[in-house]
């Protein structure tokens, strides 16, 4: 279990947001709601909150800024990403600036380029991201969506500071990270977080995670996070107040080592 990054203390999963704000454009209908869905799961002991420039086209990250701003900011872990068309030096450096404005933040606790982009320069990408550390709008890096091969390029290109995480899709529905990904990760002290850790509700369906769920009382998504909490962060995302208390529910208890390992054998 998870419950430290880059040295800061933070809850056993965080909170995604995705689709707040927008697709790929900004989107304002309900910003009201989903301020609201990150103030209370932040107020129910979720600290570590995911966004990226690319949500709504950035207003994911004014959404979170509006949701936190009369809070202490030294007791949240905010998480943004550089979409891999802003890998160069001058462009990083601008998607960084950016985001921090839209977050109206002193920093970004972890910085992640969101996928590979294989026509960009890694030592250059790497460089700027050391640059923003050293500059304080960012306190640490990392990747995102990265395979063994693109993060051993990434920590190759690092000459100042350590990649500290790889934010992966990774879900009951989705364990081929526990083939060799997330041992490769840990072997090498970098935390792996876990995005769309329900596989859009995917998993709720699996008559394993069903039959567990009734076994220990709880409900089919707090089986199958409690499950992804063993080896990463889960960061789900909710706006209904009643699913989020649900996601936080996967935290403080533990299912049998037999149990675990049948989910963990399920192909």
């Amino acid at each position: 279990m998870i419950t430290e990054l880059c040295g800061k203390r933070v809850f056993p999963i965080g909170f995604g947001t995705w689709r707040m704000g927008g697709e790929m454009t900004a989107n304002s209908a309900n910003d009201d709601s989903e301020v609201k869905a990150i103030k209370y799961a932040i107020a129910n002991g979720i600290n570590v909150i995911d966004t990226a420039e690319m949500y709504g086209s950035g207003h994911a990250e004014e959404l979170v800024s509006n949701a936190i701003k009369r809070m202490d900011r030294e007791k949240l872990f905010i998480i943004s990403k550089v979409w891999p068309t802003n890998l160069g030096h001058d462009r990083m450096i601008r998607s960084a600036e950016n985001s921090l404005r839209r977050l109206n933040s002193k920093y970004i606790d972890l910085y992640l380029i969101h996928w590979p982009n294989p026509l960009a320069n890694m030592r250059e990408a790497i460089g700027a991201m050391e640059e923003l550390i050293d500059r304080g709008i960012i306190r640490h890096m990392g990747v995102s969506n990265f395979g063994p091969n693109d993060v051993k390029k990434a920590m190759e290109s690092a000459k100042k500071y350590d990649i500290e995480a790889n934010e992966i899709s990774y879900s009951l529905a989705k364990k081929d990270p526990e083939d060799y990904l997330i041992p490769f990760c840990q072997k090498h002290n970098i935390k792996v977080i876990a995005h769309t850790p329900l596989a859009r509700g995917n998993v709720l369906k699996m008559r394993e995670v069903i039959e567990l769920a009734e076994k220990y009382n709880k409900k089919p998504s707090q089986i199958a996070l409690n499950y992804l909490m063993k080896k990463s962060l889960p960061i789900p995302k909710a706006v209904n107040m009643r699913h989020i208390k649900e996601l936080i529910g996967a935290v403080g208890w533990g299912m049998d080592e037999e149990d675990y390992s049948k989910l963990s054998g399920m192909r």
